[in-house]
């Protein structure tokens, strides 16, 4: 089964390739360059590609305007040491506008060009981040546009959209990927890291990361600015 998988070089996208990887099933990366501050990102995706044998890996372009107004894409600052409260409630800063309607979208038409049947994401809704296009009912929105807009859809075989981490907290997803032996160390969450890789470990991404291995009881071999 061919099937495509966004990867952003982050522990929940690289948990998600290693899963459909043990499923069998060829896997064909798809990566952005949107103009993300944390482009490093890409090197960690191909470096997780490469270790859990990713049939392909391919980097998409995407115009940087059509992404602007983020903390991401250089729109003010990435917001630093907030609670866990805070984080779970309202839209941050670092929403990046319509950024995985954009992604999907691409991998829908990749999918149909390649003969892909199914498109994997590493989508989370328990550690909910105040991201909309995170929710189940985005995800539902966006397989209603696979089966209506495309000729593989019209023809009655829809790509499918599989969201294997939707409902799983981040401790659940570590201890899953680490049973499944995903190096953990390869990937970067940071939304602003060092030249060099190092997690800030102050942003929302970082915190939850942090978190996440804490309450899995699985070292963190994240690498931190000052660790």
């Amino acid at each position: 089964m061919r099937t495509i998988v966004l990867l952003s070089g982050g522990l929940d996208s690289a948990t998600v390739l290693a899963l459909c990887r043990a499923e069998g099933k060829a896997c064909h990366a798809l990566s952005f360059r949107y103009g993300q501050r944390h482009a490093i990102e890409l090197a960690a995706a191909a470096r997780v590609a490469a270790s859990l044998g990713a049939a392909s890996h391919r980097v998409a372009a995407i115009d940087v305007a059509c992404l602007a107004g983020s903390a991401l894409t250089g729109g003010g600052a990435v917001p630093k040491g907030r609670s866990e409260h805070e984080i779970g409630h309202g839209i941050p800063a670092t929403y990046v506008p319509a950024r995985n309607t954009l992604f999907v979208a691409h991998a829908i038409a990749l999918a149909e060009a390649t003969g892909a049947t199914e498109i994997a994401l590493g989508i989370n809704a328990l550690d909910y981040s105040g991201y909309p296009d995170c929710r189940p009912e985005w995800l539902s929105a966006m397989q209603e546009v696979a089966r209506l807009g495309t000729k593989a859809g019209v023809a009655g075989e829809p790509v499918k959209l599989l969201a294997p981490l939707l409902a799983m907290s981040k401790a659940e997803i570590i201890r899953q990927g680490t049973a499944l032996r995903v190096d953990y160390s390869l990937t970067l969450s940071c939304y602003d890291p060092a030249d060099d890789g190092r997690a800030c470990g102050a942003c929302d991404a970082c915190v939850l990361r942090r978190r996440g291995f804490e309450e899995a009881g699985v070292p963190d071999p994240t690498r931190y600015r000052g660790g």
